[in-house]
């Protein structure tokens, strides 16, 4: 049995909500700052346990705020945990957000340049590579590469996210519903990329509510509810778990 490439032991994170910042307008001039609003204490995900070996294919299912996406951060280190440990034992290549961590202010070949070298990706690489990338990213981004990333859409973003990630060489694929934006090409040529990176023998652990993307790239699933991992086995068996949870 190869070693795990990824181990969660007991892992717990907790969150801080204030709840003054939902107070409406009129409440708080009523009150003045005479009212005390304490924070309150929340757990997205606790007690998780469970280990993904090198070459598993991982859907994480759920309702929205179970801790899907929280538990993708843990991964990434992004988030630390507050209970348990993670270890994850190989560099991650994240596609978390639509943004993939774009700065606004920069422009699109600036955040290529910048969000691929912070993933590791050399300059030499990068200069070489970069046509191609931005003609994966679409006609619209290669249009806009030189405008600041804050006048793109949603849908440019992530498509440029998702050509600079998918050029890591990183074991681990850490996907957060990458093609729920995208328009019917798009979505191809990421099944495409998916597809071939998945038979170089990556790890894969996809956040989605498309049951037919789970379904095409996991093997397994993992099953969260209300911060806990309530199943851990097939892609189907997970699916059906959530299914059967009264909405």
């Amino acid at each position: 049995m190869p070693e795990a490439i990824i181990s969660a032991e007991r892992l717990g994170i907790r969150f801080v909500r204030n709840r003054r910042r939902q107070l409406r307008l009129r409440e708080m001039f009523i009150h003045r700052g005479g009212r005390t609003v304490r924070p309150t204490q929340f757990w997205p995900l606790r007690d998780l346990s469970f280990e993904v070996f090198p070459g598993d294919t991982v859907g994480v299912i759920g309702r929205n705020g179970t801790g899907k996406s929280t538990l993708l951060r843990l991964i990434a280190k992004v988030l630390i945990p507050d209970e348990g440990r993670i270890r994850v034992r190989a560099d991650v290549a994240p596609l978390l957000e639509l943004s993939a961590g774009f700065s606004n202010d920069l422009t699109g070949r600036e955040n290529l340049h910048l969000v691929g070298a912070l993933h590791g990706l050399g300059t030499r690489q990068l200069r070489r590579d970069f046509d191609e990338i931005v003609a994966f990213a679409g006609e619209q981004v290669e249009r806009a590469i030189d405008t600041p990333v804050r006048h793109y859409s949603s849908g440019m973003k992530v498509r440029l996210g998702f050509a600079i990630i998918s050029r890591l060489p990183h074991p681990i694929l850490l996907m957060d519903e990458v093609t729920a934006v995208g328009d019917a090409e798009f979505r191809a040529k990421c099944y495409t990329t998916i597809d071939r990176l998945l038979a170089e023998g990556r790890t894969l652990v996809l956040v989605s509510h498309n049951e037919n993307d789970l379904t095409r790239f996991c093997k397994r699933g993992l099953f969260l509810d209300a911060g806990r991992l309530r199943v851990d086995g097939t892609v189907q068996e997970a699916l059906d778990a959530y299914q059967a949870v009264p909405r």
